[in-house]
């Protein structure tokens, strides 16, 4: 979709039918507008957010009840405006709404413009999004273009994490991604890719386990944006990148396993994330870290019991082979922080259903061993909309990860604590390094959409992050 920005309604406009009239509750109570009367008096209509009508060829979007909100909810307006205008197949459109922030109203339109119609054939017209473009009245279009072009470049970049979780894991394995990320040097990334023989030089036996059972070689992919001043310490990310977890030999029931596509949801936000910074050119040094495996059950796959060792010398009784994202992490945790000595680390991970089981797909898990950070991550969540709920670490959480012939096992004790255990597991392997970690098994897919997105994979984690970056930024 096309979004379009004009100082005034031309003669080539005044043909664009219809026009979009974004109304506020007190706009709709003063207003002597036939249609909006008619609205009133046929649809209850009176500006409440959320509202919507079609009269003639004008659309009635309610904007509730003051013009002056946050970023956010301006973009939930934007996102209502295409949400009608498709289902009433309606291709272009005029957006008429007094804001001192439309770029923002333009963002969350485009947002909602997203569909993943790849695969389509038969029924591909179906499923395509009806609207073409969008164009927006401005008393200065030079401005809110500008103010809108990085905005745009997030969205994009938010679209193609989306696509990298929607595709299927015969499209998307550890070779052919690491493959995509090679392509992003044209965005001013540097990338290095490290197989498995550079791995086993390096001693990941962690994350080399975990990929052992399939015939796709494992990888890791690192992604540096030197934006900073040079040597000063990068922001690292780094991101589980399963790309597709069967369980290996501790298997998952058969029902929804297609779903375990999105296992390596955590990696494409890292790489989205970074390709965003590159492109909007961010003036901070940035490395992202993916570690790219393939879980499978074979005859050469890891066991139950199996003892490896990870890169930082600890040893990992592996008790489920289906707590592999946190062995695939421990490696890559370790080799950022060793390798880079950022000043902070942040994890994304899919990493638990724990997580889903307390907090749905409303809030991220957020545990960290630093109270600055966490608090950052979760005051970026609320303004952007992508929420983190701060979750606890311990000692006696610790305990539960000890293991009687291992340095630790990957899985705590009992039922309790799954995401927390996990968590635990995982700052064993940043050492003194500030360090967050975001179990996004809840909110990076969604099966019913949301106010920004249609149903299917979300791309949390994008705006948060850069909402983050942007802190550091000089």
């Amino acid at each position: 979709m096309k979004i379009n920005f004009a100082s005034q309604i031309g003669n080539s406009l005044s043909q664009v039918l219809p026009r979009v009239l974004v109304l506020t509750e007190e706009e709709v109570k003063k207003s002597t507008s036939k249609a909006v009367k008619f609205a009133k008096e046929n649809f209850s209509f009176e500006g409440k957010f959320g509202q919507s009508a079609l009269v003639s060829e004008t659309v009635l979007i309610g904007a509730g009840i003051a013009k002056k909100v946050d970023e956010l909810a301006l973009q939930k307006i934007g996102s209502s405006v295409v949400a009608f205008l498709n289902s009433v197949k309606i291709k272009q459109a005029v957006v008429l709404f007094e804001s001192e922030d439309l770029a923002q109203v333009a963002f969350g339109a485009l947002l909602q413009s997203y569909r993943f119609n790849k695969y389509f054939e038969n029924k591909k017209k179906d499923k395509e999004l009806k609207l073409e473009s969008l164009t927006f009245v401005t008393s200065d279009s030079s401005k809110v273009q500008k103010e809108f072009a990085p905005l745009k470049i997030l969205a994009e970049n938010i679209f193609f994490v989306r696509d990298l979780v929607s595709e299927p894991a015969n499209v998307l394995h550890p070779e052919s991604y690491a493959e995509i990320c090679e392509t992003l040097k044209k965005d001013g990334l540097e990338v290095q890719v490290f197989g498995e023989a550079e791995m086993t030089k390096l001693g990941m036996h962690s994350l080399l386990g975990v990929g052992q059972g399939s015939y796709k070689e494992s990888k890791m992919v690192i992604l540096k944006w030197n934006g900073g001043k040079k040597g000063e310490a990068p922001l690292a990310f780094v991101g589980k990148g399963v790309t597709f977890d069967t369980g290996g030999i501790s298997i998952k029931p058969s029902a929804n396993m297609e779903d375990m596509k999105t296992d390596m949801g955590g990696s494409a936000v890292v790489v989205g994330l970074l390709r965003n910074l590159a492109q909007r050119k961010a003036k901070v040094n940035v490395v992202g870290a993916i570690g790219l495996v393939e879980n499978m059950p074979s005859g050469n796959a890891q066991r139950p019991g199996d003892v490896v060792r990870s890169m930082s010398g600890q040893t990992i009784e592996v008790i489920n082979t289906d707590a592999e994202g946190r062995l695939v992490l421990a490696d890559v945790l370790h080799y950022t922080n060793t390798k880079f000595k950022p000043k902070f680390i942040v994890d994304l991970a899919t990493l638990t259903g724990a997580i889903i089981v307390a907090l749905a797909d409303v809030y991220a898990g957020l545990f960290s061993n630093d109270d600055e950070l966490a608090k950052k991550i979760e005051s970026c969540g609320l303004k952007v909309g992508e929420r983190a709920w701060r979750l606890p670490l311990g000692e006696e959480y610790d305990e539960m990860i000890n293991s009687d012939i291992a340095d630790m096992k990957n899985v705590g004790s009992g039922r309790g604590a799954g995401s927390t255990t996990a968590a635990q597991f995982l700052k064993r392997f940043v050492g003194e390094t500030k360090w967050a970690h975001l179990d996004i098994a809840g909110v990076a897919w969604r099966g019913k959409g949301d106010a920004m997105a249609v149903k299917g994979a979300s791309g949390y984690g994008v705006r948060l992050l850069n909402e983050l970056v942007k802190t550091y930024e000089k």
